[in-house]
């Protein structure tokens, strides 16, 4: 049986008691990847040779240098900068581009002796939802490989769901960190805005962008944040508020909470399966000593326009500095400076890329820039507002994650309504910049529904905790996909 399907406390027990060696873990690992990842796709970079030889270092040190997180492989979606490793945002646009530098969490990464193998597909500059816009490749669902594994951080739940590896990093702008983790089965977690450094993350929407870690385990996934979080004087959003103890707080102790479901959760665009596990895991957290009532967000209906406007203008923006020039993709035989912009951006960017980044341009436009952008400001406000209001009397926010399960690859949702839905499941969150996990709750057809829960500011620790209850009370988090038995 693979390591690395094992949790991190039961390796860590082995790791203490000499039972296994870093090294071992780590060519379980890769060996996990050159049997699976045919199939699956997760990968677009590998860094055998380099994680090897950390690996030989780090069976040297000490036990008491050790912490929960020691001599661990974890992967990094392509977006986040790792030094001396190709980092392309799986886009044409950076195919070459490496990086001199480390970005804050992986700097954490490796002081908690962690071991990072390769770097993780996603949809191009993390926009998109299926992980099917990389410039590269697709990556499959482990559950079932016709369907998409979700996105825009598709290769880091596909590579955790697959037990390539035990950890994956990905990033959240509007959902893209909680949605894959529930097309695949695990455990994905959105920080509150400024809980992680931003440093060494290339930007998608920098007032909604923020890094989450994907796991199998809720106890993994708190584990990871504690180590990835905390301030950085190199991003100036980063928060210097206290970081509790995540791991103590998973005491499965959770009665007298209080629990709100909005009915814009639950509405007409939720599929029928989704609505049952849903109302089955209210029923277990209930059993637990939990309350819930249902609520109203009022201006969830307006979160998708607002969410589109601001996006894509901080798109536009962020964007703009990959001109051909100053690193990224160079036209060959270019006239002219004018050639160069122009050629290198509508060569190196993709369609959607392109999309978005006109959207934005137009959102920021003179003529504009008022009754879009500015508006949408206001109506982010408003949206974060509903879920102060909420929580005034409520402890957390419980609903499906994703109105369906996982697509079939190359499929198009034509239902208006269902990408409405998912829109309002997901994008106030970040919005708002409260954080949110999503878990598994359940199974339709053999895929994988989540359960997304959303608490207070800075409040992660309530959200692990009856996270935590939730999923020792149930067994979906033990199944795990059986890649090409019987699938195509």
């Amino acid at each position: 049986m693979t390591l690395m399907k094992k949790t991190a406390t039961e390796l860590q027990t082995l790791l203490h008691n000499r039972e296994v060696s870093v090294k071992e873990v780590t060519e379980d690992s890769f060996k996990q990847i050159k049997a699976l990842d045919d199939k699956v796709q997760a990968f677009l970079t590998l860094t055998e040779e380099d994680a090897l030889a950390r690996a030989e270092q780090l069976d040297n040190e000490p036990l008491e240098n050790r912490g929960s997180l020691f001599g661990l492989p974890i992967g990094i979606k392509d977006n986040i900068i790792t030094k001396g490793i190709t980092t392309t945002c799986a886009s044409k646009m950076l195919e070459n581009f490496v990086p001199v530098y480390d970005a804050a969490v992986v700097e954490k990464v490796h002081e908690a002796g962690m071991i990072s193998v390769g770097k993780l597909n996603m949809d191009e500059f993390a926009m998109g939802s299926t992980t099917e816009r990389s410039a590269f490749q697709t990556t499959h669902n482990p559950w079932k490989l016709d369907r998409v594994p979700g996105g825009s951080s598709g290769g880091s739940a596909a590579a955790v769901a697959a037990g390539e590896v035990l950890f994956s990093l990905g990033t959240d702008t509007g959902g893209s960190v909680r949605q894959p983790a529930a097309f695949c089965g695990i455990v994905g977690m959105k920080p509150t805005y400024g809980r992680i450094s931003r440093y060494g993350l290339v930007a998608f929407a920098s007032s909604l962008d923020q890094i989450g870690p994907l796991t199998r385990t809720v106890e993994d996934n708190a584990m990871l944040l504690s180590a990835i979080a905390g301030v950085d004087h190199r991003d100036s959003s980063s928060s210097s508020k206290e970081i509790p103890n995540l791991i103590a707080g998973l005491t499965g102790d959770i009665k007298g909470l209080r629990i709100a479901v909005p009915k814009e959760y639950m509405g007409e665009g939720v599929a029928q399966d989704v609505k049952e596990s849903v109302q089955a895991a209210l029923t277990v957290l209930e059993s637990l000593g939990a309350t819930w009532d249902e609520v109203s967000l009022p201006h969830s209906h307006y979160a998708s326009p607002t969410y589109y406007a601001i996006a894509t203008a901080e798109a536009s923006s962020n964007l703009a500095r990959f001109d051909g020039i100053r690193y990224g993709y160079h036209p060959e035989n270019a006239k002219n400076l004018n050639e160069i912009y122009l050629r290198a951006r509508a060569e190196g960017f993709g369609t959607e890329v392109k999309k978005r980044i006109l959207y934005g341009t137009y959102a920021l436009s003179a003529d504009h820039h008022e009754d879009l952008y500015v508006k949408a400001m206001k109506v982010r406000t408003l949206i974060a507002q509903d879920f102060a209001s909420v929580f005034e009397n409520y402890d957390i926010i419980v609903g499906p994650t994703s109105a369906t399960t996982a697509y079939e690859i190359g499929g198009v949702v034509r239902d208006s309504l269902t990408l409405y839905t998912n829109d309002i499941l997901t994008v106030p969150v970040n919005l708002a910049g409260i954080p949110a996990i999503s878990i598994p709750c359940g199974f339709s057809d053999g895929l994988p529904i989540g359960l997304q829960m959303i608490g207070k500011h800075f409040d992660e620790a309530t959200l692990y905790r009856v996270a935590h209850a939730f999923e020792q009370a149930t067994e979906h988090h033990k199944r795990t996909p059986s890649i090409g038995e019987g699938q195509e």
